[in-house]
Parts: structure tokens; C-alpha cells; sequence
């Protein structure tokens, strides 16, 4: 029988968590900037949902938004002055960004101190060390479900499908860290039914709709799927979830599951950067 993740019930429980600890800080509370530039709808309702949820939890939420014709260099201005800025501690900038940014100039402009969404190359070169630093939070959402659901991570065989810098990659990574053998799939991987057929924990970040078939899955395996894809109004995830409940042990569904964790990693994070920031301040 397949257990079916509730992403929003363990959502609450990490916000809980965040909400105990930061109730018992004396002073200033942890602080999460977010820049905005545009007007994108759906960046608009995320950045809306971080907002709330930060608040919700007790941290100081900042929105500084943009219009859609400031340019790289006044961005990096900001995010430059919220780098120096001793009451931020965690900062991110909303993506995407109009066509005229870069991107990877801008996640290079964040302090790694407070880069919670965990983009910067510093952050990726210590998870890929092993070194303390920020994760991406969906990555992290992940392995929170599989150790919250207690599947075995150590020794087993997982693959990863997709190999993105914000998830694949890293997901790829922490799963490694926890001595699991790890497969990165992608668009040229060969014979791909019959390596996700050995899977034991399956982490599906392609962006195809419904792409993983119910008859590719290991009966009992843990099944994480990332995807967010919008078919005919509705959204679905990368793995077929009618195929795939009734053989995978566990599995997340789209909507509803691991993008609903995200946020509260967010927070996590954000928690996690002030606690580092005041403690190096006292030393």
C-alpha cells in the first residue's frame, strides 16, 4: 500500500518548529529580505507567500520591490546595501528576472552569509564539500520528507532525474552525504525504465508531465517528485500518480507535496543565518 505524503502537515511542523525557536529570542528578530522586479503574477504570489508564512513564524519580512525597468546595476545596488545591512539576514532575489538580468551575476552578488536560497557558487562549492552553508530549500524539503517518513537513506540505491543547479544537483548531493549510491539521469541517459526500475528512492525533477510511468517504479520505493507542470488548467508533477500509487511505498503528490516545503526550508534557513550571524558577532 502506498503512503501518500502530506507536504502540508509537514510543512506545519518545520514552521512550528521555526516558530517555538524564534519566540524565544530576545532582541531583534531574524530578518528576511526578498527583492522583486517586475510585475510577474506568479512571482508576485510567491513572493506574497513568503511574506506571510515569514510573518506568521515570527521573522521580520521585507519586500523591496522594483519595476520591471531597473536595470542590473541598480539591482546589484540593492542587493549590495541589503548585504551591508546588519538587521537582514537572509536575502533573496525572486526569480525570474526580466531578460535584461542576469541571473548568475545577481546570485554572485549575494553575501553567502545570508544567501538562504542557497545559489550562490560559495553555497554550492561547501555542499559540495560537505561544509557547513545553505542547501536549496526544495532539495532539503526532500530529504526532509524521506527522514520524517523514515526511509533508509544510508546504502541505497537512489536516482535522480534532472540535474539543475536548484534541485537535481543538489539533491543529488545531499543524498550522497548520507552514504545513499546515487544515479543523475537526464535527457541523454540511455536505458532510463531500467535504472529508475532499481531505485529504491526515486527523486523526479525532469519538468515533463506525468513522464515517470507507473510500470518504471520498484515496487515499495520512495518516490519524490519535484515537478511542477501545468496541464489543461491543472498542475501535475513529473511522475504518473494514479500509475504509481498502489506499488511505490511512498510517494508525494503535485499539488501538495514537497513544493509545499520549500517555503518552510526558507525559513529554516533564514533562522539558521541569523543564528550564525549573531553568534559571530559575540565571538
Amino acid at each position: 500500500m502506498t503512503e501518500v505524503v502530506s507536504g502540508k502537515k509537514l510543512a506545519e511542523e518545520i514552521q512550528a518548529d521555526v516558530r517555538k525557536r524564534v519566540a524565544e529570542i530576545i532582541g531583534p528578530k531574524p530578518c528576511l529580505a526578498v527583492v522583486l522586479v517586475g510585475e510577474d503574477p506568479a512571482s508576485q504570489s510567491y513572493v506574497r507567500g513568503k511574506d506571510r508564512a515569514a510573518r506568521a513564524c515570527g521573522l521580520e519580512s521585507r519586500q523591496i520591490r522594483l519595476p520591471a525597468t531597473t536595470s542590473e546595476a541598480e539591482l546589484l545596488r540593492v542587493v549590495g546595501d541589503l548585504n551591508r545591512d546588519p538587521s537582514v539576514h537572509g536575502l533573496l532575489v525572486q526569480l525570474p528576472l526580466p531578460e535584461a538580468i542576469d541571473p548568475a551575476r545577481v546570485a554572485l552578488a549575494i553575501d553567502p552569509a545570508k544567501d538562504v536560497d542557497g545559489l550562490h557558487p560559495i553555497s554550492a562549492g561547501r555542499l559540495l564539500a560537505n561544509e557547513p552553508g545553505f542547501a536549496p530549500c526544495t532539495p532539503l524539503g526532500c530529504l526532509y520528507i524521506l527522514d520524517h517518513h523514515h526511509v533508509p537513506i544510508e546504502g541505497a540505491n537512489a536516482v535522480v532525474i534532472g540535474r539543475s543547479e536548484i534541485v537535481g544537483k543538489p539533491v543529488a548531493l545531499l543524498l550522497l552525504h548520507r552514504n545513499a549510491t546515487v544515479t543523475i539521469c537526464h535527457s541523454r541517459t540511455r536505458d532510463l525504465p531500467e535504472i529508475v526500475r532499481r531505485a529504491e528512492i526515486l527523486v523526479a525533477a525532469v519538468g515533463r508531465p506525468k513522464f515517470i510511468q507507473g510500470d518504471w517504479i520498484r515496487p515499495g520505493a520512495a518516490v519524490i517528485d519535484v515537478g511542477v507542470n501545468r496541464v489543461d488548467g491543472k498542475l501535475v508533477g513529473d511522475v504518473d500518480f494514479d500509475a504509481a500509487n498502489g506499488r511505490a511505498g511512498l510517494l508525494t503528490p503535485v499539488p501538495g507535496g514537497v513544493g509545499l516545503l520549500t517555503v518552510a526550508m526558507l525559513l529554516r534557513n533564514t533562522l539558521q543565518a541569523f543564528e550564525t550571524q549573531t553568534a559571530l558577532r559575540r565571538s
